[in-house]
């Protein structure tokens, strides 16, 4: 990360604003990033902005130098990601910006992606424009973490969420769990699956709970539903089965009693896609994040139960926790806790959270927490 210079502190409020324009697309831009944008003429008055709205639709720097029109000419374009290069949906932005006569680029974060990392910026360089970078860099990497995770790792970024009582259970001893959470923290719920692009529970779940998993119409379209089933012991009847409300995807593995291709069709008849996971005739976490990336997922949210959530945990598919704690006390079954068996023996292997939140949610609180990268 390079230190910003004294010279460059003029384009720090700039780049804010960018930023917060950015922000304004959360959840909505997958499998792209976030970016903002704003143009200042020659000499420094705003003249335009815009932010990348979709996947599909015009880039930041193109709806902002759109809105600046021939007043962009010898101006400086302040632009939360580096401009693209290559085409894409859209043709490069990087050539949009050379032909509006910007001067100066100021930018915030290099673009991972293989087919820019980089040649945005000299790009701009050959065509004789002044390049500024690393503008609030850390801010840009915050914001656009899960873009770059997947792209780094070829994975989508993973939010675990349960709720639970103060004293650490999730439900009854019966198994009954409606509601331990109030009304305000279920409606944070909903806006947290609207920034997200799928939402992932087990088989278990569907059983127990026969959840709808929806932003209840946040976001449109809805995100994905996913069923992470082994053996496809479903039931006929869900709420996740009505594909007149949103999506879904049932991962499936492989049944030892050779009942899933059976399992299968029932679910094909309602239609419901699927996709069978093989590896090692298992269906893993990680296989299944390797398809949602496939599909375009930047976020994920796990909704499921110990085992998997455990599981999720376990295979480094889980980057970022939301717990919301009820002034509740429950007490029972052990066995009604969020997290399955871990595997650890000593006090030392256990995973410390870190850039730890708390917010509350009415009666509820609210813990939000990053796990560590060196996992």
């Amino acid at each position: 990360m390079r230190a910003v210079a004294d010279s460059d502190q003029r384009w720090i409020p700039w780049m804010r604003r960018a930023l917060q324009l950015a922000a304004l697309a959360d959840g909505h831009t997958s499998p792209n990033p976030l970016v903002g944008a704003v143009v200042l003429d020659p000499s420094g008055a705003l003249v335009g902005e815009g932010f990348h709205a979709r996947a599909g639709e015009p880039h930041a720097e193109v709806g902002a130098l759109a809105q600046a029109g021939e007043r962009a000419k010898g101006g400086t374009l302040v632009v939360t990601l580096e401009p693209c290069c290559h085409h894409g949906r859209t043709p490069p932005c990087s050539d949009a910006v050379i032909q509006a006569g910007i001067a100066r680029v100021v930018v915030a974060l290099t673009d991972p992606d293989p087919r820019v990392a980089g040649g945005g910026l000299q790009r701009l360089r050959d065509a004789g424009v002044e390049v500024l970078s690393g503008v609030l860099e850390a801010d840009a990497a915050h914001q656009n973490r899960v873009f770059v995770h997947r792209v780094q790792t070829g994975r989508p970024w993973g939010l675990l969420k349960w709720a639970m009582s103060l004293d650490g259970r999730t439900a009854l001893p019966s198994g009954a769990s409606q509601w331990i959470s109030g009304p305000a923290a279920r409606a944070w719920v909903h806006r947290l699956r609207a920034q997200c692009d799928a939402v992932i529970v087990g088989g278990g779940t569907v059983r127990a709970d026969d959840p709808l998993l929806t932003s209840r119409g946040l976001r449109q379209p809805e995100p994905l539903r996913v069923v992470l089933s082994r053996s496809l012991d479903l039931p006929d009847q869900a709420q996740l089965w009505d594909q007149s409300v949103a999506p879904t995807l049932v991962a499936h593995g492989v049944a030892s009693d050779g009942a899933d291709s059976e399992r299968a069709q029932r679910l094909d008849a309602l239609g419901v896609a699927g996709v069978t996971l093989t590896a090692l005739q298992h269906c893993e976490p990680q296989q299944l994040l390797e398809v949602l990336a496939g599909r375009g997922c930047n976020r994920v949210l796990w909704e499921c139960g110990p085992a998997l959530a455990a599981a999720a945990l376990q295979q480094g598919c889980v980057q970022e926790l939301a717990v919301v704690v009820a002034p509740k006390l429950i007490g029972g079954a052990a066995a009604c806790t969020p997290l399955g068996e871990l595997g650890f023996t000593a006090m030392d292997q256990v995973i410390s959270l870190q850039q730890i939140r708390h917010s509350s949610l009415a009666e509820d609180w609210l813990l939000q927490a990053l796990l560590p990268t060196d996992r």
